[in-house]
Order: C-alpha cells, then sequence, then structure tokens
C-alpha cells in the first residue's frame, strides 16, 4: 500500500543509521510486511544479525507464517527452551541466513540465547513495557505459593514502618472489597535504612522461584535505585525506568525499531524502553485519519445487572457461532468458560489451544476463545470472528502504573499509553477497513473509561461516533433491546445500514483532541532517563541534577501528581548526599519534600517528608492527613462503584437508608454508611465487642448503638460503661486501631440515663439517633454530589475539592465529633 512504500522510502533514506527508530503503524496499516521487509532488508544490505520480537508464543507463529507463505521472507521462529532448538534453525540465524522471530523475553533475561543482534525490530512496542520491565522487576504474591514464606518475611521487616491498615491489607486482611485496589510505596529512605535486613530476606530465598533467582542478582547492588510498591496483593521492586543500558543485547545492537499503533506522545516510548531519545516516522496523516473497520459498542451495564450482563453474552456467543473473550485473569476466565459446561456442541478454546493456530478455533462452528490478561495478541479478521467481549480488562496492569495514576494522580503521564492498550484490545476482530465486529463491554473499570463521554475528544473521530451510538443504544435497554440490536448488526440488515450511516454522518463531525501537556512530558523524558543512569550507578549529583531539571519543566497543572513524585525523588537522592542532620543536603532534602507536599496537598505520606521522618507511613498522623486519606479511600469506593452509570451508587445508597432504619440492620447500615464515606469499617461479635467502627489514618469512632430503644427509655449504666471502655477493646483486638485516638459514640434516641452512668458517660459522645439518621441521609447527598464531578481515574483537583466539601459539612472523623457533645452533659442523669 502507498503508506507502506512512504513509510519505508523515508527509514532508508533518513533512519537506517539511526540507532532508534519509532514508526507509526496503527491497526490495518499492514505493520508486519513492514517490519519483515526492515528485517530483510537490514539482513541483505547490512549483512546483519535481525531478531524480530512479539510479545507472545502465538504472534511469533503467526509472524513466521505471514513471511513465508505471504511475502516469501525466509524467517525462522525461536520458542522454548534454548537446548530445544534446531542446530539448522541457530544456523541460520547466526550466520544471517534467516531473521530470527521469538519472544520478548527471549531476548529480556538474564542469560539471552540472541546475545549479540545487529539490529532488534520490536513488535507491538506499546505494549512491550511489562515485557521489557519484567526483567528488572521482582514481583512477590502474598498468594500461597514458592514465594508466600519470602513475602511473609518482607512484611515482616517492613512492617514497623507501615501503618496498622497497611499492614493488614499487604498481608490479606482485607475488611472489604476496597482494600483490594490499595497501593503504596515504601519511601526511599526507608528502603536505603532496611536494606541490610531486605537484603538479608531476598538472598534467603534466592532459589524459592527461578524470578528470583534470575531477577534478583540485577537489582541487589542496585536497591537503592529502586523503589518497593505494596499491595493488597504483590511487593513490587523495580526502578521507575527499566536500565535497558545495562543489557548488552539490547543496548549494543547497531540499530533498534519499534513499531508501533502511537509514537508514544510526551515521551511515553522512551520511558518504556529506557532510551535517551527515539526518532520517529509517522503514519501518513491521510491514513492516521481514516478508521479501521467499524466496532458495536455492547455495554449492558448501562442498565442491567452483572447476572443480566452475563446471560445476555452468553446468549450473544450463542447467536454468533464463534466469538473471543478477552478477560482480566484466569479466575475470571474460567468463570466464562464454566457457563457452557452444559452446551455439548459449544468448543471452549484456551490462549495455549490457539498458540500455535487457530484454524481449528475458526473452523468451528460453535466456540468461544477466551484468553486472559491479553490486550495485544493473535487477531480473527472477517468472518473469522464478529463478537469480541471485553470483560475487565485493567487500565493498570502493574502496582507503579496503580501508584501513579491512584496515589500521586498522575494519570496524565499515562494516558496515551492505556487509551492504547484498551483500544488495542478492542480491535482484535476488526484489523481492515471494511472489518466489523461487535465488542460486548463487562467490567466497571472498563466501562467507565469507554463510556464516559469526557475520555472521547482524544479518541479518532470514527471511535468516538462509534462510542456514542453504544452508550445511547445501552442505556434504559431490556436484554430483548440488546439482542434485537445485536442481531440487526450480526446479519447486516437495513436496519444496521441505517446505523452506520448515522456513525459515518458523526464521525465527520468529531475532532480528535491531543491530551494535555505532552510536549512538556516530552521534554523532560531524556532527564528522567538520565536520572536513572545516574542513581543505577549510584551518581548522586547527576542524578539530583537531572531530578530538578524534570520538575522545573513541568507547569502544567495536569502534571502536578507527577511534578510532585519528581520533587519527592530530587528530596530522596539529596537525603543519600547528606551526612549529618540539618546540613545543606538534609535541608535541601526537606525543601524538595515540602515542594512535592505543594504540588499534590492530598497526597497523604508526602506531609510527613517534610518534616524530616524517615518512616512516614508509622509516623504519628494529623487530623488534616487523616482527611487525605478519607478522600483517596472515598475516591477509590466510587470509583469501584462506577462512574457511567449512577445505578450502583443508588442501590447502594437505598440499601443503606434502608438498613438504618430498621433496628436489627442499622449496625450494617452504620456501617456500610462509614465505608461509603471513606473510612475503614468493621463490626465486633461477641458480649464484649463493641458495635460499628470508622477508622481514619488518626482518629477513629466505635459506636455504641441502641437502635431499639425508645425517647423513654433510660440508657443504663451498664450500657454506658460498656461504652467508655470500647477504645481500649479496639486497641487490644484490631491492628488497625493501632496508635489511633479512638472515641466511643452513644447512638441513642435515649436522652436520660440511669444514676452511676456519669463517670462513664463523660468518656463518651452523644449521638441522638433520629439526628444520626437525617444526618445520614444528607451525606448520602453529599457524596452523590461530589460523584457527579468524579473523573474515571484519579485527580488531584478532585480530591481537594472533596477534602474542603467533606470538612465544610463536617463529614470527617474530626469535625463529625468536634459537633457532638459530651454525653454526660447532653443526657440527663436520674438522681439517686
Amino acid at each position: 500500500m502507498s503508506h507502506q512504500k512512504d513509510m519505508l522510502s523515508v527509514y532508508a533514506e533518513d533512519m537506517s543509521r539511526s540507532s532508534d527508530v519509532a514508526m507509526q503503524l496503527p491497526t490495518g496499516s499492514g505493520k508486519t510486511l513492514v517490519g519483515l521487509f526492515i528485517a530483510e532488508w537490514r539482513r541483505r544490505k547490512f549483512k546483519d544479525r535481525v531478531v524480530y520480537l512479539c510479545p507472545t508464543r502465538q504472534l511469533v507463529n503467526q509472524t513466521v507464517a505471514q513471511a513465508e507463505k505471504q511475502y516469501g521472507i525466509d524467517a525462522v521462529g525461536f520458542t522454548g527452551s534454548h537446548r530445544d532448538y534446531s542446530p539448522g534453525d541457530v544456523s541460520d540465524y547466526r550466520t544471517g541466513a534467516k531473521i530470527a522471530v521469538t519472544t520478548y523475553s527471549s531476548l529480556f533475561n538474564a542469560s539471552p540465547f540472541f546475545s549479540d543482534p545487529d539490529a532488534i525490530l520490536l513488535d507491538d512496542a506499546h505494549a512491550a513495557e511489562n515485557y521489557i520491565a519484567k526483567m528488572w522487576s521482582l514481583e512477590i504474591p502474598s498468594a500461597e505459593g514458592p514465594l508466600s514464606s519470602l513475602h511473609a518475611a518482607l512484611a515482616s521487616v517492613i512492617k514497623p514502618y507501615i501503618s496498622g491498615q497497611s499492614y493488614a491489607r499487604l498481608t490479606g486482611d482485607w475488611q472489604d472489597q476496597f482494600d483490594a485496589n490499595w497501593v503504596d510505596k515504601l519511601p526511599t529512605a526507608t528502603v536505603n535504612k532496611l536494606a541490610p535486613q531486605l537484603i538479608a530476606a531476598l538472598d534467603a530465598n534466592n532459589n524459592a522461584s527461578k524470578d528470583i533467582r534470575f531477577t534478583w542478582p540485577l537489582l541487589r547492588d542496585h536497591l537503592h535505585a529502586c523503589h518497593i510498591y505494596l499491595s493488597s496483593r504483590e511487593i513490587l521492586i523495580r526502578p521507575l525506568v527499566p536500565p535497558t543500558w545495562t543489557h548488552a543485547p539490547f543496548h549494543n545492537a547497531k540499530q533498534r525499531v519499534y513499531m508501533s499503533a502511537t509514537l508514544g506522545a510526551g515521551g511515553d516510548l522512551e520511558r518504556l524502553t529506557g532510551r535517551v531519545k527515539i526518532a520517529r516516522i509517522e503514519a501518513p496523516e491521510d491514513f492516521r485519519k481514516a478508521g479501521v473497520g467499524r466496532r458495536f459498542f455492547v455495554f449492558p451495564g448501562l442498565s442491567l445487572e452483572p447476572q443480566a450482563c452475563e446471560k445476555l453474552r452468553k446468549q450473544m456467543q450463542k447467536y454468533a457461532g464463534r466469538s473471543v473473550v478477552l478477560t482480566s485473569n484466569a479466575i475470571a476466565a474460567d468463570a466464562i468458560a464454566k457457563q457452557f459446561e452444559d452446551e455439548d456442541d459449544f468448543e471452549i478454546f484456551s490462549a495455549d489451544d490457539i498458540e500455535t493456530s487457530k484454524e481449528e478455533f475458526v473452523r468451528s462452528k460453535k466456540a468461544a476463545a477466551i484468553m486472559a490478561g491479553r490486550f495485544d495478541g493473535i487477531d480473527f479478521p472477517n468472518d473469522e470472528c464478529r463478537l469480541l467481549c471485553l470483560d475487565g480488562l485493567p487500565k493498570a496492569t502493574n502496582a507503579q502504573e496503580r501508584f501513579l495514576m491512584s496515589k500521586m494522580g498522575a494519570s496524565a503521564l499515562l494516558n496515551e499509553r492505556m487509551q492504547t492498550r484498551v483500544l488495542q484490545a478492542a480491535g482484535r476482530c476488526t484489523r481492515a477497513l471494511q472489518d466489523r465486529s461487535a465488542v460486548f463491554v463487562t467490567g466497571h473499570e472498563l466501562l467507565d473509561y469507554l463510556a464516559d463521554d469526557r475520555n472521547w475528544r482524544h479518541f479518532h473521530p470514527e471511535l468516538q461516533a462509534e462510542l456514542d451510538f453504544g452508550v445511547y443504544q445501552s442505556k434504559d435497554a431490556a436484554p430483548k433491546d440488546f439482542m434485537e440490536a445485536f442481531k440487526s448488526f450480526f446479519d447486516n440488515d437495513e436496519g444496521w445500514d441505517e446505523a452506520n450511516s448515522e456513525i459515518v454522518s458523526d464521525a465527520a463531525t468529531k475532532v480528535q483532541n491531543p491530551y494535555p501537556a505532552m510536549d512538556e512530558l516530552e521534554a523532560v523524558v531524556r532527564h528522567e532517563v538520565a536520572y536513572q543512569q545516574a542513581i543505577w550507578s549510584q551518581d548522586f549529583e547527576r542524578a539530583l541534577m537531572e531530578a530538578r531539571a524534570v520538575t522545573s519543566k513541568l507547569t502544567a497543572p495536569k502534571l502536578q501528581g507527577y511534578r510532585a513524585l519528581w520533587h519527592y525523588l530530587a528530596g530522596s537522592v539529596s537525603q543519600m548526599l547528606s551526612k549529618n542532620l540539618d546540613d545543606s543536603a538534609d535541608k535541601a532534602a526537606r525543601e524538595q519534600f515540602a515542594a512535592a507536599k505543594d504540588s499534590a496537598p492530598s497526597v497523604p505520606w508526602l506531609a510527613q517528608l517534610t518534616r524530616g521522618e524517615a518512616s512516614p507511613a508509622a509516623a504519628e498522623k494529623t487530623p488534616s492527613e487523616d482527611v487525605t486519606v478519607q478522600v483517596e479511600r472515598l475516591e477509590n469506593v466510587l470509583l469501584a462503584l462506577g462512574t457511567a452509570s449512577e445505578h450502583k451508587f443508588e442501590k447502594r445508597a437505598k440499601l443503606i437508608l434502608d438498613n438504618l432504619t430498621a433496628p436489627k440492620t442499622f449496625e450494617e447500615g452504620q456501617r456500610q454508611l462509614g465505608e461509603l464515606l471513606g473510612f475503614v469499617t468493621g463490626n465486633g461479635k461477641g458480649d464484649a465487642a463493641p458495635d460499628p467502627w470508622w477508622l481514619g489514618a488518626a482518629i477513629g469512632i466505635v459506636f455504641e448503638d441502641h437502635a431499639d430503644g425508645k425517647a423513654t427509655t433510660v440508657f443504663s449504666p451498664t450500657k454506658a460503661k460498656q461504652a467508655a471502655l470500647h477504645p481500649d477493646w479496639m486497641q487490644e483486638n484490631e491492628p488497625e486501631a493501632e496508635n489511633l485516638d479512638i472515641v466511643s459514640v452513644i447512638v441513642t434516641p435515649c436522652t436520660t440515663a440511669g444514676y452511676g452512668a456519669k463517670p462513664a458517660l463523660r468518656k463518651a459522645r452523644y449521638w441522638s439517633l433520629d439526628d444520626f439518621r437525617s444526618w445520614a441521609r444528607e451525606t448520602i447527598g453529599i457524596i452523590r454530589t461530589l460523584k457527579t464531578s468524579l473523573p474515571p481515574n484519579g485527580d488531584l483537583f478532585w480530591r481537594m475539592n472533596a477534602a474542603d466539601e467533606l470538612s465544610n459539612k463536617g463529614r470527617t472523623l474530626e469535625t463529625i465529633l468536634v459537633s457532638l457533645p459530651i454525653a454526660a452533659d447532653a443526657m440527663t442523669i436520674q438522681s439517686k
């Protein structure tokens, strides 16, 4: 095609001698042909040993088949163990007789077979971050397995330096579903302080798994240059930018060619690959403006409950005959496959089943290919598949990305990466201009991303129109409405012709806008890579200089969270340069930490760093910091309920208010309300245990409820004494309450207390039952208003506004307690 010829000409004339070249090759552009032509040209012209990298074995096999059968190019695939490679194939590669096609992991490992390639072509480079960074990423899962004892050992070392709540999440003691998304980072000063213990624990477990055996030696002497991320599922140790310059097979190649659907605006491709500068060849403008195929997006979650969505998906799969399902993990994949257990004539294919060839799947009349954790991969064009199901594909795929998005509010850094990842998944079955497929979307995170029109302005005009049409069709729709629309699309009838014309007409009115602040991000990426190079080699002075260069050039409001991160990194390097407390380097570190806090005042753990505390997570919290922790948790709660639709939130709100109305369910409603407000909640069991509690980072409330009482009931001294002792019970029995200021609150309709209750009532606050119920209704309204302005990603401005709103409306633990009187003053005490 003309655009392929044009790009090859530009490459041959201007870029053949450049060390790093990126080529924009979107879906439908014939990326494989362009890459293989370049590989073959270099093999012949320069006598290069050429390695063509693919993300998966499936794509290796697919690429070799295309090279040999479609293009007449000699290529040989290398997958599996080195020991199993054919001597003839090895000879063909080493002598330059054939192109080697292999996976990223075959090159990016501690002892690669491909040790000295001359040219490397990286297919789907936009998806390569996890494949490349994995070489320097040590993932230690919390689940039972060969690394569980190592996880326990590291958690034990870290425990004194994190809060009780964080330790509970780290070790799997989750209070609710929202803890599953928790992520944090161990401050660099704490990592350096604990380095001997961490190294000892990791050394002792060096043979626990292949990942430890090969990855840990690469990180061991560079722990100061790495970050330790803590999450509810794993501990991740890795550098911010993969140090690819230390890996000779990659770094010493004469040229690296990155073939990508996007050129990595804002320097993202450089961050992914650890390169200072990558030259770029854009796809011709006419090709970039053209859409690729037609997608009919179906968003059942905008109208239906989860069980109804699953039933509808199965109904569509049976009507379509063949379908492809991409889901986030193996558990979800197994659950979807299980739905077809009773369908004897329906075949289920896993990723392994179609690794070598998809022909058996394509020949099947009734089949589903269900693949877990796959965004890019094997294609299913034309009649091979007309139904693609995307189930819960996450926007962030590792703890570092989740930390940058959810903790630092630095989603602007990852915008294009997220978009490319999700849209590549949505395009698995539309690979040419005339291709078409339905895309059935489930999972709140993906639904919120694709159905939120605030994201659309950055998408291709035809995609904007497709999403607009899909959302309109999916709102207020019953299952039969969804099926009628799907059948019309699948059968390509007159109704779909009219719908398609509407989409085409609407697309003509749309404009694609670039993401904000991409120029600033592009300007700083060379300093980011240089910083990582310097700190990796312990050149702390240069690392500090490069970190300061980053902070000076990040000025856009959208980059506040990322600027805060780099002020923090500059402060951490200054700490490494400090020899004594209060010397110039130590003071410079505090200045940088203060600048980080100014840039991101809603990031909780930055506050203590300004006071020079090496372990901020374990330091004493202040009420103002308590609010930032509450808002962060509230944000996660609301995101989990979804931003694209209100029905999950309204269902939760109704449940809470209904529970608060009935005495038997009052305590559960109270706990749920605290959870919705962003507090850590629980409810005691046993005779001596308290009623629900709401915990923050510095303050906690523990309730003594009397929801079945009456205004005329006399509140007994026994209950008063129980309430007074509840804070002690919390400190003794709940690790998450450790070091918190716990206050007992009595919720009751009673206005009179028995003689002898007064000493105990001086240790508790009073909240009228009717007032609490009214307060709860108002609280739901406040949160409902906050939710309407919540972006689908972590946002510092929303957090600051939410913190002000909650404080001003008396919905923080501090303001709640200020508003409540001492129980002994609020109740009349009977005389003897």
